[in-house]
């Protein structure tokens, strides 16, 4: 199972994939959807609805089963990935960046799920930010 981040929609939408190009890969998500291997979480389809674009009318007529609300499960998690960011040598900015965001959520409930992250963002353990 695979939960999929704002910025593999989005990236989709503005370059290769854009609904009007490749509709196929659009109604893939869904299939796979409708088959229980694909979602996204509530945080993460927020940040796409925020959006007045395709990509938001789109995210607005997929089911709910489409979008995975946290729960108290997610809890634990939650607290887990809050103490590795309080943890290391993070800029304040950069956790209170990271911990009112999707990515937050995402990760969390992946761990709760036993789910892939379906993302495009790459690791920079030099990064502080």
């Amino acid at each position: 199972m695979y939960l999929i981040d704002s910025d593999v929609f989005i990236d989709a939408k503005n370059r290769h994939y854009g609904f009007d190009i490749v509709p196929a890969f659009w109604e893939w998500i869904v299939r796979q959807h409708q088959m229980g291997r694909v979602f996204t979480v509530q945080k993460v389809a927020n940040e796409v609805l925020a959006g007045s674009d395709d990509l938001a009318q789109w995210m607005s007529v997929q089911p709910e089963s489409f979008r995975i609300t946290a729960g108290s499960n997610d809890q634990p998690n939650l607290q887990r990935l809050t103490q590795w960011v309080t943890s290391n040598n993070f800029t304040q900015g950069a956790i209170s960046d990271f911990l009112g965001k999707a990515d937050y959520y995402l990760v969390a409930q992946a761990a709760t799920l036993g789910y892939k992250v379906v993302t495009q963002e790459t690791s920079d353990p030099t990064s502080r930010r």
